[in-house]
């Protein structure tokens, strides 16, 4: 009986979140009321409350749910390609890519991109994004780093932890214009054609790094 109630519950908040995601991400935040939400997942309000405590709280559970979309988007397209024969570098780019497209998808970009900085705070943001896409970004970096396959690295570089040192110089520069390029390609009128135009940019800059490597 316990286990059927635990996997009911689940599956609650599973329903629960896929509804808010929706709405979330044809409407926005203040756009969207909790009763709203509760009557697309087919719940009460109270079930709402009980497994998200508040409007804020389901609010960022949303959005740790597409940050770890968008995560996984990357790791797959990441192992694809060491599958394929790429080196390290290529995965890089090859997650890098991932990262573009998955974070401007429909149901995705305006709770990512717009609604998630404005509800939540910058900092909140930053720091669910450092333990999602961030994280992989860094530790692919590190090994490049440690590979001298980054400009200024030499055998050994970026071998230290957390998000300090080189590597985490590097993550931070590239994060920022991965955000930025993603930033812009979801505000065109032509959001797929903005991800193809902002890729072209960013590809370059991925491949200066490699050629002053």
């Amino acid at each position: 009986m316990a286990r059927t109630s635990r996997a009911q519950s689940q599956a609650t908040a599973a329903a629960v979140l896929g509804a808010a995601q929706r709405l979330y991400g044809e409407r926005g935040y203040a756009g969207v009321a909790l009763e709203e939400v509760a009557a697309a997942a087919g719940v009460t309000r109270g079930a709402v409350y009980h497994h998200f405590t508040s409007r804020a709280g389901l609010f960022e559970a949303v959005l740790e749910q597409v940050q770890a979309q968008v995560a996984q988007a990357v790791q797959d397209a990441a192992q694809a390609a060491e599958a394929g024969g790429q080196d390290a570098f290529g995965q890089l780019v090859a997650g890098c890519r991932a990262y573009l497209v998955a974070s401007t998808a429909v149901g995705v970009r305006r709770v990512l991109l717009v609604e998630a900085p404005a509800v939540l705070g910058w900092a909140r943001w930053r720091e669910l994004d450092a333990r999602y896409s961030r994280r992989l970004l860094h530790e692919g970096v590190r090994e490049l780093l440690q590979a001298g396959r980054l400009p200024g690295a030499g055998p050994g570089a970026g071998a230290g932890g957390g998000s300090g040192g080189e590597a985490g110089a590097v993550t931070a520069v590239l994060s920022g214009a991965m955000d930025e390029a993603a930033s812009w390609a979801a505000s065109r009128p032509d959001p797929d054609q903005g991800v193809e135009q902002a890729w072209q940019a960013l590809r370059a800059l991925l491949q200066a790094l490699r050629t002053s490597g």
